[in-house]
Order: structure tokens, then C-alpha cells, then sequence
């Protein structure tokens, strides 16, 4: 064979390994762009990562995605995981998980979600930029604990979940023991971009709520002293939400210009004092209710069953708690501590943390109480 034919054949096999890598790279880049969300432009809000692992009981590729919002902070980062197992564990839809948290748990957070049991879900991280807040929350001194920024990342939904038309916010201190798809369903009056679950259901007067408060109105929240807040003509004995759980119809939440709205009144919060000075729940709750008022849809409120965080929740019986769609452990209880109600029902579904950084406080006790 001469020198000639030997140079040509390597030419040829050169472009044929040439154009194998190039198609091998064109379908990795392709499946990519397919898996990955991307929203870097997004000021405030950034993504961490996106794990593409569909459940493998999603045949149909074509079926509709339910994002599921959950903050996770580092100090409740058992709560969130067990509320996102038992979430994964009760549907057979195609859920996402969008996990809101701060810098620093990234690592931890992901640690725990690559654990065999929660390998099969899908969820992406996003960094809460803290700087979001500024100008719009104080610290109250009067207040026993300290803002926790995370509880504001309910406001800015359409940032969370760009490209969705609905979505679901919970937070990390309940377990859905109904198949998640049901409360997506939750049919939104037109015009409405939220439904909550209110605070004087027939769920709540059913068991005696008496022991978990006696507010369960806009007074409770909003200082009706304040003329800003009288020149809204809202009615002070009007039935609060609870916003720990609901179910947002991004579509129109864009269109209203919720999230303006929202810190619109944080602002004016900080300026003037306008929330109660006992206040009654969370301080996201003030500003949801003013911009909510007569403006929202309802849950069934078996897809909130709270208080299992305060005295009350001890009021259930086995049966309701069994029937319930969602528990809720609002209050200063929580299941993942000594004292709250039904810690065995919220332990089914925790899973150890790999790291060890987080470990159930009762076991502690336990363990010295046994030395």
C-alpha cells in the first residue's frame, strides 16, 4: 500500500471519529437543554441545581408537572425532607420540587436528597438572596424571635417557578398523606391567583380550636388603630387564612402584580407599624391577608389540618388525623422536637440525616434518660 492511500485512509478515519464525537456531544447537549432549568437572569433568586430523574412511574412524558414549593432551613431541614417524602410516597404524578433555602445548605440539602429512599424525586435548589428583604422587614423587639427569610420566599412565586401556570406552596413543617394531585386540582374562582385554607373552617370548630388561640380574624393580624388600615374598609372580624399551605394560579398572580403588592405593604409596614402587636401568627400573614381580602378561593380544609404544633392538637382523634389530607404542624411544637402532637405519625416519614448534623431532639433525651 503506498505512502499516499495510508495518509488518506487515516484522513477518513480521522473525520469518521470527528463526526462521532461531534453527534455524541450535539445529543448530550440536546438531552441538557431538554432536563435543565435554566433561570440565571433571575436578580435575587438563584439556581443551585436541577436533578432530571423522572420517577419511574411516569410513563407519559406529556404529563402535566406539579411544582411543589418548600423552603428549607438548615435548622428544620429534617422537616422539609420528610414532608417531600411523604408527598413522593402518595402520588403517582409528575411533581417537582422547588426547594428554597440560604447559602450553606446546598451541600447539606443534597447530601440527604441523594439517599437511596429519595433518589427517584425531582427537584431543583434555589439560593434565597437575603437582599430581597431589605427596606421591607424589621426586627421587633417585642417579638421573641428573629425574622426568618425564608418565610418571606412564598411572596415571590412566579420568580420560583418561572414557566409554571400553577403551582403549590407548603411549609417544611407538614406531611400530605393524600395524593398531591388533588390539591393541585383545587378549582380558582376567575380572577382569583390563590386558595388558602381559612382559619374558621368547619375542620377547625369541629375538634375545639380553642386551645391553639382565640384570633382567627383580620384583627388579630392588622392594627385597626391605624388609619391606613381603616381606609381599607376591610371588616375585623372577617375569617383569616392560614398561608402555610395553598395552592397559586400563577397565571393571574402575574397579571395582578401580586409580589408588588405584597411588599408594597412590608414596606409600609416597616414605615408606619401597621401589623398588630399580638400578632396572632406568622408575620407573612398581615400582608397576604390585606392584598387576599375577598379576593381568594378556599381549600378543603382537610388539606390543612393544623395546630398539631400547640396544645390543640392534642383535641384530635386517631381517626381524624388518619382522614386528613394534610397534616399541619403550626404552632411552637414541632413533630421533629419533644412535645408536639402525632410525632409518630410525622416520624414515618422523616429519614435520617446521612450527615448526622440533624437528629430528632426527643432521641437525645431519650438517650440520656437511658444512661
Amino acid at each position: 500500500m503506498s505512502f499516499r492511500k495510508v495518509n488518506i485512509i487515516i484522513l477518513v478515519l480521522a473525520v469518521a471519529l470527528f463526526l462521532l464525537v461531534l453527534h455524541h456531544n450535539f445529543l448530550g447537549l440536546s438531552s441538557l437543554l431538554r432536563n435543565e432549568v435554566s433561570d440565571s437572569g433571575i436578580v435575587g433568586l438563584q439556581p443551585v441545581d436541577f436533578i432530571p430523574n423522572a420517577p419511574q412511574h411516569v410513563v407519559d412524558g406529556r404529563e402535566e408537572e406539579i411544582p411543589v414549593v418548600i423552603a428549607a432551613s438548615e435548622d428544620r431541614l429534617g422537616g422539609a425532607i420528610a414532608a417531600i417524602n411523604s408527598i413522593q410516597h402518595n402520588t403517582r404524578s409528575n411533581v417537582i420540587f422547588y426547594i428554597v433555602t440560604l447559602n450553606g445548605t446546598a451541600g447539606h440539602l443534597r447530601s440527604w436528597l441523594s439517599s437511596s429512599n429519595l433518589k427517584s424525586i425531582r427537584y431543583k435548589i434555589v439560593n434565597f438572596d437575603t437582599k430581597l428583604l431589605e427596606g421591607k422587614v424589621k426586627e421587633d423587639p417585642d417579638q421573641g424571635e428573629s425574622i426568618k427569610p425564608l418565610t418571606f420566599a412564598r411572596f415571590y412565586l412566579p420568580i420560583l417557578v418561572p414557566r409554571a401556570k400553577k403551582a403549590i406552596y407548603m411549609d417544611d413543617d407538614v406531611i400530605v398523606q393524600g395524593d398531591i394531585l388533588a390539591l393541585y386540582n383545587t378549582p380558582l374562582k376567575p380572577g382569583h391567583a390563590a386558595a388558602f385554607s381559612e382559619d374558621c373552617d368547619s375542620t377547625s370548630a369541629k375538634v375545639v380550636i380553642r386551645g391553639a388561640g382565640n384570633q382567627y380574624n383580620y384583627i388579630g393580624y392588622l392594627d385597626y388603630k391605624k388609619e391606613r388600615i381603616r381606609k381599607l374598609s376591610m371588616k375585623a372580624s372577617t375569617c383569616s387564612f392560614n398561608p402555610g399551605v395553598f395552592v397559586a394560579n400563577l397565571t393571574e398572580w402575574r397579571r395582578q402584580n401580586i409580589t408588588n403588592q405584597l411588599e408594597k405593604w412590608m414596606k409600609l409596614n416597616v414605615e408606619e407599624g401597621l401589623y398588630s402587636r399580638t400578632l396572632a401568627g406568622s408575620i407573612t400573614t398581615p400582608p397576604l391577608l390585606i392584598v387576599f381580602y375577598q379576593q381568594h378561593s378556599t381549600i378543603d380544609p382537610m388539606w390543612n389540618v393544623r395546630h398539631l404544633g400547640s396544645s390543640a392538637g392534642k383535641r384530635y382523634s386517631p381517626q381524624f388525623v388518619k382522614a386528613a389530607k394534610l397534616l399541619h404542624w403550626n404552632g411552637h411544637f414541632k413533630p421533629w422536637g419533644r412535645t408536639a402532637s402525632y410525632t409518630d405519625v410525622w416520624e414515618k416519614w422523616y429519614i435520617p440525616d446521612p450527615t448526622g448534623k440533624f437528629s430528632l431532639i426527643r432521641r437525645h433525651v431519650e438517650i440520656s434518660n437511658t444512661k
